[in-house]
């Protein structure tokens, strides 16, 4: 016969070593799913680093593109360190492989969803596995023109980094103290008298700034403010307000926003002579893309064109280049993916003309026949004079070209479209591979995650 207890003691020694058990499957359990939530962490962050390193390598690259329209109309020969578009999209495929590989996922699929059309694909999508399952991770990045990110996140790079000259103790860039010297004179003749109250700001003064006072409708984040292009001055006194509405736009200089009327901005000489006059700092003059640019055949020295503009057209893009103060290189490179140098070309959405001008635009600057080679490329540089001004930087008057301005006004950025990212893309970097890196330092294409 048991003693008194015995019973209930075995049966607790039985919940005890229950519970222990329960405990430790449950910590196992626990342990197995942080394992399991950590393994899919690190897939996630290998995607989305091979995500990137792609996009990287496709804006790196996509400069050195041969760009399929038409490819050197007067037979000169190719940059020697130009890729095909194939080489392209192995290399960015490469970079994602390798960079995956590095951080743990041996496989991953690469693909490029918007790799239709004529236009360099600018996105890529990077995927674990072999199909999509469970368990699988994907990641999409793409390459943008400067504009775009900074419509969706900061921009690090771009602010001027050339010489600068002082007037009342305020930096800004050599051709906008010169044209601010000759606005002055007119204005002492006329009896007023001007100030220059601010100028070129760096990002990290910027940031000062708006740290003091962060409300974006008067203060610009630091990447923003285009005080950091050079090419702003903030005038006084406030009697001179009245002079400046009236006179300034004579001398190159708009008024940005209807609620300042001291901040003006410096807009002549525009396209390739806009954004980050003089170069980056430490820059080579060119790039290495030997023969990509040849001497005007045009008896007009100091102007040089890229070799795969055809002849006939050359005299009236250097033409319409000098009267509507817009670089020439820039015009040409639109007129390369506009229409490939097709004065007959015609798209599907009723653009017709070497410009593909539609034709409430053609009426809007005078154009009677979109079809004349030379009176489409006058008014052709004659509207991105005007769009030049009224945004303040190429690419964003390039996605307003392609856009409407409507559509870049109302996110005050270079890709309201993805069609508009590739189109901008594409004739920045037909630019820069050309060697005219003097004026477009600032607009080589930036990188974000987007998936």
């Amino acid at each position: 016969m048991s003693g008194p207890g015995r019973g209930d003691s075995g049966q607790a020694l039985l919940a005890v070593l229950g519970a222990l058990l329960l405990a430790v499957l449950l910590a196992y359990a626990a342990g197995a799913l942080a394992w399991s939530r950590s393994g899919d962490a690190d897939r996630q962050r290998a995607v989305d680093l091979a995500a990137l390193a792609a996009a990287r390598s496709m804006a790196e690259d996509h400069p050195d593109v041969v760009i399929p329209y038409g490819d050197v109309a007067d037979g000169s020969p190719l940059p020697p360190d130009s890729l095909t578009r194939d080489a392209y999209l192995t290399r960015a495929r490469a970079a994602a492989r390798r960079t995956a590989s590095r951080n743990g996922v041996g496989t991953v699929r690469v693909s490029f969803p918007d790799a239709a059309g004529d236009l360099l694909p600018l996105r890529v999508r990077v995927e674990t596995g072999t199909a999509r399952g469970r368990g699988d991770r994907l990641a999409e990045a793409e390459a943008l023109p400067p504009s775009a990110v900074l419509a969706t996140g900061p921009a690090a790079a771009g602010q001027y980094r050339g010489p600068l000259e002082h007037r009342d103790g305020k930096p800004m860039r050599p051709d906008v103290a010169r044209a601010y010297d000759r606005m002055a004179r007119a204005a002492r003749a006329d009896g007023v008298g001007l100030l220059v109250v601010s100028g070129f700001r760096s990002d990290a003064e910027q940031a000062v700034l708006f740290a003091r006072n962060p409300d974006p409708k008067w203060v610009a984040p630091p990447g923003h403010s285009l005080h950091r292009l050079g090419t702003e001055l903030d005038l006084g006194p406030r009697a001179a307000y009245g002079w400046l509405s009236r006179n300034a736009r004579r001398f190159g200089f708009v008024q940005r926003y209807s609620w300042e009327p001291w901040h003006y901005g410096f807009t002549r000489g525009a396209g390739t002579a806009s954004v980050g006059y003089g170069g980056r700092a430490g820059a080579p003059p060119a790039r290495a893309a030997a023969g990509a640019t040849a001497q005007s055949a045009d008896g007009m020295a100091g102007t040089t064109l890229p070799t795969w503009v055809p002849v006939r057209y050359r005299p009236a893009i250097i033409a319409a280049a000098q009267r509507f103060n817009v670089g020439a290189v820039l015009l040409a490179a639109q007129l390369r993916v506009e229409s490939g140098f097709d004065p007959n070309a015609r798209s599907p959405a009723g653009a017709q003309g070497i410009a593909q001008f539609m034709p409430a635009t053609a009426r809007e600057y005078g154009l009677r026949d979109p079809f004349d080679a030379e009176a489409s490329i006058h008014a052709q540089a004659r509207l991105m004079r005007t769009l030049l001004a009224t945004f303040g930087a190429v690419p964003m008057a390039l996605a307003a070209y392609n856009a409407g301005p409507g559509a870049v006004q109302r996110c005050r950025c270079a890709g309201p479209f993805a069609e508009t990212r590739r189109y901008v893309a594409t004739i920045l970097s037909l630019v820069l591979g050309t060697g005219d890196v003097a004026g477009l330092a600032a607009a080589q294409l930036e990188v974000r995650l987007v998936r």
